[in-house]
């Protein structure tokens, strides 16, 4: 049975693997990846329910920006659920471009986002813990930096009960099956099969 009610509105939020080529122009469009996939298999299952998907996933976001377009990309919307997927690039931006995001920068500002979306929609929330695989080589020192913003999304699903998409794990047990390269080509950017992944691990995660 889905978590999700008749007519609800569910926001997809997050960076580039979320954004996943949407036309900002566009309302409705969903983009090529996840979001889009989660969505289309959903309202193929459950074509009563009337569920409005929005992705406002924006490439390159981090925490901080998430902050700074909360109310108008999030809480002006209105949604009953909102799936956020967000911490590769706080970790990523410290290896490329040398500016870094503490893991307690990351957790308050995470923190922020999910009060506020709880004190001003008391919306469901679903959290997708961000992932990584070894590809190319370099990316095995990430796990420094990644590995405790995982634990605190973790931490912050506790707190504030949500539904959580263990996406590292996921793909560290389907990279045991094909290649890393397979799924994430870069460590972070799914292929089709990545994406499919995602979707179908965030299916369950909401009971559909």
């Amino acid at each position: 049975m889905s978590l999700f009610q008749k007519n609800d509105v569910v926001l997809f939020q997050g960076d580039s693997v979320t954004d996943c080529g949407r036309n900002r122009d566009e309302a409705f469009s969903m983009g090529t990846g996840y979001a889009m996939m989660a969505s289309a298999l959903y309202s193929a299952q459950y074509p009563d329910h009337n569920i409005t998907f929005i992705n406002k996933g924006i490439g390159g976001d981090r925490v901080v920006d998430l902050q700074s377009r909360w109310k108008v990309d999030a809480l002006d919307l209105q949604p009953n659920w909102v799936s956020i997927l967000i911490g590769i690039n706080d970790c990523w931006r410290k290896y490329d471009q040398d500016d870094e995001t503490s893991t307690e920068e990351y957790y308050n500002g995470y923190k922020q986002l999910l009060q506020q979306t709880k004190n001003e929609l008391n919306a469901g929330i679903i959290l997708c813990e961000p992932f990584l695989l070894p590809v190319p080589e370099d990316r095995k020192q990430w796990r420094v930096d990644l590995d405790p913003k995982i634990q605190a999304v973790r931490e912050l699903a506790r707190e504030f009960n949500t539904i959580y998409v263990p996406l590292d794990g996921i793909f560290a047990q389907a990279s045991t099956q094909a290649t890393p390269a397979y799924w994430l080509p870069d460590g972070v950017h799914p292929t089709s099969a990545g994406h499919a992944l995602i979707s179908q691990s965030w299916l369950k995660a909401v009971k559909a």
